[in-house]
C-alpha cells in the first residue's frame, strides 16, 4: 500500500484517515494490545496497521492455530482474544478452528479479509479464485457475523462485533478489502462507536429460590454419605471455599469433573477427577454416596464415564443457566443460580450435623486418602524401547515447574491427565470442544503468550503434532516459554485401540518411529528423546527451571489404553443391544 494513502490529512475539525487505521485506532482504544493471526493480501495493511500501531501481531503458520492463539490466550487472561486471518482460502483453512472457539465459552474475535463490496459491476480482472461465501459457511457453523457494509458503518460493526465476542460467544467480522482502504473522518476525540449497552452488561450473579433450596436441604436431611461434584462453571463463580464449607457442615466428599481439575487440591475430603479420569479409591467411595450435589458441570460423557460413575442416588444440579440442568444426566432436583451463592444459601439453611452422622469424615477415610498413591493403580507396562505413559505422567508431575498451566490436545494419551497436577482449574485446558485432534498447539501458544511469567506445557500426541508441526517455529520466533511434550505412540492411538477392539487390521493407524527431537532442535527448541524413566529423570534441571522452549520426545507404549476407551466401547456394546 501507497504509504501516502496511510498519511492523515486534516479534515475540517478532525482528521481524514484509511478505514483500517481508524479501525487499528478503535481497537487500541477498547484496551487490547495483543493480535494474533496470519496475513493475506486482502488483510496485510490492516494487520501492519495493527502491529505498527505497538499492538504487537504475532503470527502462526496455519489460520486454524492462529484462531486456537486467540481462543487459548483469551481463556488464559480472560481479556478479549482477537485473530485476523485472510479471506476465501484463508477462511475455508480456519474452519475448524473456528467452530472450535465458538463451542469454548472464550471471549473471540476472528477478523476476515472479503471481497471489495462492488455490486453491479462487472469483473474485468478475471475470476475471483478467492470467491467464497463467508458469511453463509460461517453462519451455518455456528458463528455471528458482522459484516462493514460501507466505509461509514466500519466502526460500529466492529464495536458491535466485540460486543458479542465480549459475552462469551466467539464473533466474526468481515471487512471488504475496498471498505478497508476508504477514507473516513474521524474526530481528533473520537471514540470508539458506542456498543450496545445491553451486550456490554454482565449479568450479576442470582441467587437460587428458596424453595429450591428447601428442596435439596429436604433431601440433605436423609443424607448420610454426600458427594460434591464441582465443575469449571463453580470455580468460575469462586464457588470453592463454599463448597469446602458445605462438604464439613454435611460430611461430604469432593470432587471435581476434568475441567475443574484440582480445585480442591489439598483439601482432606479430594477425591480428584470423577468419571472416566478417576482413580480407584475415588471410585470406592463414590460407589457409597446416598445423594449428590453437582455445581456448576454439565455431566458428560467423561463426567459420568458413559453413564457408569455417577451413583444410584438422588442427584441435585446447580448451574446458573437452567437450560444446563438435566441436558446430559436426568436431575432429580433443578437449582437455577449462582454457583457459589447457592452454597452459601445452602449453609444458612442447613444445621450443623453430629459427627456420628458424617461417616465420611473419620480418621480412617481421612489416612486411605492421604495415603493413596496414583502409581499404586495400574501395573507399569514399559518395553525396551518405550515408557508406560502412565508412570511418564507421575515423573513429569515431580520434575515440571510448580507454576505451569498444561494444555491437552485430543488422543488416547489424555489418560494422562490424573497424573499431571495444575494450580487450579484455571491452569488446565481441554481442547476437545470440536472432539478433533490438533487444536492443541495453537491453544498453548495462546496461553504462553498471555502468562509469560509462568510455564506453558503442551500435551499432545503425534498425529495432532503432525498436523501443527509448522508452530514450532511460532513458538521458537516468539520465545515463548512453552514445554512441548509430545506422547509419541506411533500412532492415531484412539482409532488404533478402537480397531483392535472390533478384531479389526490396525495398519493404516500406525506410523514409522520417527525421531522428532532433531527437527525441534533445527527451529531452535531444547530437545530429547525419552524411551525410558531414566532419560526424563537427567533432564530435571532443565525442566526445573527452563530456558526457552525445550521439546520432549516421548515415546510411549501403544498397547495402552486409556480407561475411556473401554468405556466408549462398553457404552457402544449397550446401545446396540438396544
Amino acid at each position: 500500500m501507497n504509504a501516502a494513502l496511510s498519511e492523515e490529512r486534516d479534515g475540517g475539525m478532525g482528521r481524514t484517515v484509511p478505514v483500517y487505521q481508524a479501525l487499528a485506532e478503535d481497537i487500541a482504544r477498547a484496551g487490547i494490545d495483543t493480535i494474533f493471526g496470519l496475513m493475506s493480501d486482502d488483510t496485510a495493511v490492516f494487520a501492519t496497521a495493527l502491529d505498527s500501531m505497538g499492538l504487537g501481531f504475532h503470527g502462526a503458520r496455519h489460520e486454524n492455530n492462529a484462531i486456537a492463539m486467540a481462543e487459548g490466550y483469551a481463556t488464559a487472561s480472560g481479556r478479549l482474544g482477537v485473530a485476523v486471518i485472510g479471506r476465501g482460502p484463508a477462511t475455508a483453512n480456519g474452519l475448524h478452528g473456528a467452530v472450535y472457539a465458538s463451542r469454548t465459552g472464550a471471549k473471540v474475535l476472528i477478523i476476515y479479509g472479503e471481497a471489495a463490496l462492488n455490486p453491479g459491476a462487472i469483473n474485468t480482472l478475471g475470476p475471483d479464485y478467492k470467491e467464497f461465501d463467508a458469511a453463509a459457511v460461517l453462519g451455518a457453523a455456528g458463528l455471528k457475523s458482522f459484516v462493514a457494509t460501507s466505509p461509514g458503518a466500519a466502526r460500529s460493526a466492529l464495536a458491535d462485533a466485540i460486543a458479542e465476542a465480549m459475552l462469551g460467544r466467539a464473533a466474526v467480522l468481515l471487512l471488504p478489502t475496498n471498505v478497508q482502504l476508504a477514507e473516513i473522518e474521524v474526530a481528533a476525540d473520537d471514540a470508539p462507536a458506542p456498543a450496545r449497552k445491553a451486550a456490554q452488561e454482565t449479568p450479576a450473579p442470582r441467587p437460587a429460590r428458596a424453595q429450591a433450596i428447601d428442596a435439596t436441604a429436604a433431601l440433605l436431611d436423609k443424607s448420610r454419605k454426600p458427594l460434591i461434584i464441582g465443575g469449571l462453571g463453580a470455580h468460575r463463580a469462586g464457588a470453592k471455599a463454599a463448597l469446602e464449607s458445605l462438604a464439613e457442615r454435611i460430611g461430604g466428599l469432593l470432587v471435581t469433573t476434568a475441567r475443574g481439575k484440582d480445585m480442591f487440591r489439598g483439601h482432606p475430603y479430594n477425591l480428584g477427577i470423577i468419571g472416566s479420569f478417576s482413580h480407584s479409591a475415588a471410585r470406592r467411595l463414590i460407589d457409597q454416596c446416598d445423594c449428590v450435589l453437582v455445581f456448576g458441570a454439565s455431566l458428560n460423557f467423561l463426567t459420568t464415564s458413559f453413564g457408569t460413575s455417577v451413583p444410584d442416588a438422588p442427584l441435585v444440579q446447580i448451574d446458573r443457566v437452567r437450560g444446563n440442568i438435566g441436558r446430559w444426566c436426568d436431575a432429580d432436583v433443578a437449582v437455577t443460580g449462582d454457583a457459589r451463592l447457592a452454597a452459601e444459601q445452602l449453609l444458612e439453611a442447613l444445621p450443623e450435623r453430629a459427627e456420628a452422622d458424617k461417616p465420611f469424615h473419620t480418621a480412617d477415610v481421612r489416612d486411605s486418602l492421604a495415603a493413596f498413591d496414583l502409581a499404586d493403580d495400574f501395573q507399569a507396562a514399559p518395553t525396551a524401547r518405550t515408557v508406560d505413559p502412565r508412570s511418564l505422567g507421575i515423573l513429569l508431575d515431580e520434575l515440571l515447574p510448580d507454576n505451569r498451566s498444561i494444555v491437552y490436545d485430543a488422543g488416547n494419551f489424555l489418560g494422562v491427565l490424573p497424573y499431571l497436577s495444575v494450580p487450579g482449574p484455571d491452569h488446565v485446558k481441554l481442547t476437545t470442544d470440536f472432539a478433533s485432534i490438533g487444536l492443541g498447539f495453537g491453544t498453548a501458544l495462546g496461553f504462553a503468550k498471555a502468562r509469560p511469567e509462568g510455564t506453558t506445557v503442551l500435551v499432545i500426541g503425534d498425529g495432532g503434532f503432525l498436523m501443527t508441526m509448522g508452530e514450532l517455529e511460532t513458538a521458537a520466533r516468539e520465545d515463548l516459554p512453552l514445554i512441548v511434550v509430545l506422547m509419541n505412540d506411533c500412532a492415531y492411538g484412539a482409532e488404533l485401540h478402537l480397531l483392535r477392539m472390533q478384531q479389526l487390521p490396525v495398519s493404516k493407524s500406525v506410523f514409522p518411529d520417527v525421531d522428532f527431537a532433531p527437527v525441534a532442535e533445527a527451529f531452535g527448541f531444547r530437545a530429547a528423546t525419552i524411551r525410558n524413566l531414566d532419560d526424563l529423570r537427567a533432564l530435571a534441571p532443565m525442566l526445573k527451571n527452563p530456558d526457552g522452549p525445550i521439546f520432549l520426545d516421548c515415546k510411549i507404549n501403544a498397547d495402552i489404553a486409556s480407561p475411556f476407551m473401554g468405556e466408549f466401547a462398553a457404552a457402544e456394546a449397550r446401545a446396540d443391544r438396544g
